[in-house]
């Protein structure tokens, strides 16, 4: 079953209760992002769980090893749920990331950062071969996170057929950039509606401005999640 995360990138612990006040209750993610973790620190993980969210928190840890692995133990200590890594940290941080998720004795996922929906193959870094064969990477670097521990990828929906082609196996996939149809795309270049999402076999749908800007975000998440049960 397909699930649903709700990026709270807001600019205080106060404005992250007005938004989830103003979602209503219900099972999808809090997402906890480096504007939210930046102004209010463990203070939003933790008030975010008192309310009885599940929290996704969106670090993106990238770092030597050992620091990685400290860190992600003290994120599991929160009791955040699902924790992100980037993948371009390499096997050997991955691995301690899943490790130190495990030595806190609880079920936090380490989930890796693949490329960012910001980015094509038009605005990549320098350092990038081209012609790019980007799902040939995608594939290669969740074949790395799976063997160093990691629960699954972050990537875009789009990426998603191209990756299954070359990794057929099931594999856990968090895809930012999704919004309702009809929402406008803002930032995000490779991006999908929540039907074409569900359909592509995404794991976890993040949704960001199309929910949260709205006028009404409780009637956003719930046309959301009308949208994923009958895609």
């Amino acid at each position: 079953m397909t699930e649903i995360a709700v990026a709270f990138d807001v600019e205080s612990l106060e404005r992250a209760i007005e938004l989830d006040r103003a979602l209503g209750e219900g099972r999808e993610y809090a997402k906890v992002g480096l504007e939210l973790f930046t102004a209010a620190g463990p203070d939003a993980v933790r008030a975010l769980r008192a309310r009885g969210r599940r929290v996704f928190l969106d670090l993106k840890l990238h770092d030597i090893p050992n620091t990685v692995e400290r860190a992600a133990a003290a994120a599991a200590r929160l009791g955040a749920e699902l924790l992100t890594v980037h993948a371009a940290g390499g096997k050997e941080m991955i691995r301690a990331a899943a490790r130190g998720a495990r030595s806190a004795g609880t079920s936090v996922r380490v989930v890796a950062v693949t490329l960012l929906t910001s980015l094509d193959e038009e605005s990549l870094p320098p350092g990038f071969e081209r012609p790019f064969q980007l799902h040939q990477t995608l594939a290669d670097l969740l074949l790395m996170t799976e063997s160093a521990g990691a629960h699954g990828i972050v990537c875009a929906a789009p990426d998603l057929p191209g990756i299954r082609e070359r990794h057929p196996a099931p594999f856990f996939a968090v895809t930012p950039g999704i919004r309702p149809s009809g929402s406008p795309v803002q930032d995000q270049r490779r991006v999908a509606t929540v039907a074409e999402a569900v359909r592509l076999g995404s794991s976890l749908l993040v949704l960001g401005r199309s929910v949260t800007a709205a006028r009404d975000p409780r009637a956003a998440l719930e046309a959301a999640r009308a949208e994923c049960r009958f895609r």
